[in-house]
């Protein structure tokens, strides 16, 4: 069972995100209903999975492409080239996943809480994520290409070099959250909130910060970028 964020909640975020100019993101707020024990089953295409707890399970190598999961609790679960694509992960906590190449393009994430990821290489192109809360963890090289992000928060984590290219990002925010090498090529920003990430890295795609929000300080280090964009020399 999921409750959306309370006007109390949303006036918190709003204070965070300072107020006037960005919105901010509305988190999701999980109540896991009573689980019941995965039985230790591969995955299977177009699978219906609902009100089930994954603890370590090891999904290596497995095809879950289609499927959905509802109401679920993943713990230390092992997603080394697991396929799930089209998958649609619905109201449910992901915790400490692990692996290297896990396939979720097109898949669908809302109402998802995902806590101490550990993932690289992870496809997420053409993805959609609606009320997504990612804590803590390192996410490497994450293709976010195409993707569609929407009231997603970043926070207490590390990206690097996130593909965002071409992705549509609205009410998003970063939150004590380290951002390397983004690539923002062709995105479309509105109400982004970058001020909690140190370092902010932009590798690619300095003309898509409209729409975004940064700090006195990170506009100072993004000086020299931005200048060099605008073809402008800068002499003492």
């Amino acid at each position: 069972m999921v409750r959306r964020g309370t006007d109390r909640t949303a006036a918190a975020g709003e204070r965070r995100a300072g107020g006037k100019g960005v919105r901010p993101a509305r988190r999701p707020e999980v109540r896991m209903p009573p689980t019941a024990p995965h039985d230790g089953a591969p995955l299977s295409p177009d699978g219906d999975y609902d009100g089930l707890e994954f603890r370590a399970a090891d999904f290596a190598g497995q095809d879950g492409s289609g499927a959905r999961f509802l109401d679920c609790a993943l713990t230390d679960c092992v997603l080394d080239d697991t396929v799930l694509r089209h998958a649609r992960l619905l109201d449910s906590v992901i915790t400490a996943p692990r692996g290297v190449g896990t396939d979720l393009a097109e898949a669908t994430l809302r109402d998802v809480e995902v806590t101490g990821a550990r993932l690289g290489g992870v496809q997420l192109h053409g993805a959609v994520l609606e009320r997504v809360w990612i804590r803590g963890g390192k996410i490497d090289y994450p293709n976010l290409r195409r993707a569609r992000l929407r009231d997603v928060v970043f926070e207490g984590c590390v990206l690097v070099e996130p593909d965002f290219g071409g992705a549509r990002l609205e009410r998003v925010e970063f939150v004590d959250c380290a951002l390397r090498g983004a690539d923002l090529g062709s995105a479309t920003l509105t109400d982004v909130d970058l001020r909690g990430a140190a370092p902010l890295e932009i590798a690619r795609g300095m003309d898509r910060l409209a729409g975004a929000v940064i700090s006195t300080g990170q506009l100072l280090d993004l000086a020299p970028q931005l200048a060099a964009g605008l073809g402008l020399r800068v002499e003492d």
